[in-house]
């Protein structure tokens, strides 16, 4: 097993909890004069386009969302519910009871740390306020940089702006996207995170094939990483 130098994290279903859209997504396709239902469609079956950012700004992806379930919402509304979107992902978004401990360990032993998520425009608007962002030492976001999982640059920008080799990056996610697949195609470690309360999360392209390394809890990769250190052989000077 490698030392590591870096840990590169998911965010939905790996930093946090099971996420499934609560009620408030529904009111705001009532307030935009959608059926919530069409709306629920149309954000399923466009999820990958919309974290590549493929509808522009945060507004116009809203609006063209409602219009696509058959809404026709005035400039004001599509406004008003921008920020109701950002509250109401933040409401379906619970960090895990560790993420905080288990990242404070992993800064503590030495190691960057880093978040790779395929997200809409909302992610980044609230992830700033949560306990775990001052614990990053980078944040890639699908919608900021265009493409999503398994791309291989969205796994190469986060070791650039850590500036540290994929060889070097241990990678932990519960495996939508395929990206368990793709951590590994550019040379990382990818470990899948397998939580009991991801039975029901809400996932896209599952990586249901995988069949590497699996820990239960962010905690267990706390483990993995001392157990990669005290393996790493000693160097003996000449």
């Amino acid at each position: 097993m490698p030392a590591y130098r870096a840990v590169v994290f998911d965010f939905f279903g790996t930093l946090t909890r099971s996420v499934q859209r609560g009620p408030q997504h529904a009111e705001i396709a009532r307030s935009l004069g959608a059926d919530p239902e069409a709306v629920r469609g149309v954000l399923d079956r466009t999820f990958r386009a919309r974290a590549r950012g493929r509808y522009g700004s945060a507004e116009a992806t809203l609006r063209w969302v409602i219009e696509q379930a058959g809404g026709h919402p005035r400039t004001d509304q599509v406004r008003a519910g921008v920020p109701l979107r950002v509250d109401a992902l933040k409401a379906d978004t619970r960090l895990r009871a560790d993420a905080v401990s288990a990242l404070a360990a992993i800064k503590r032993r030495g190691l960057s740390t880093a978040l790779i998520s395929d997200c809409t425009h909302e992610l980044p608007a609230f992830l700033p306020s949560l306990p775990v962002a001052p614990l990053l030492d980078a944040t890639i976001y699908s919608v900021r940089l265009g493409v999503c999982k398994p791309d291989p640059r969205i796994y190469l920008a986060a070791c650039e702006q850590l500036d540290v080799p994929p060889s070097e990056c241990l990678y932990v996610g519960d495996g939508g996207s395929h990206e368990l697949t793709g951590a590994a195609a550019v040379g990382m470690t990818p470990v899948r995170l397998a939580a009991p309360d991801l039975v029901n999360h809400l996932v896209f392209d599952a990586d249901t094939n995988f069949a590497g390394r699996t820990v239960r809890s962010l905690t267990e990769v706390v483990g993995l990483v001392d157990h990669a250190r005290i393996a790493r052989p000693l160097k003996i000077a000449p």
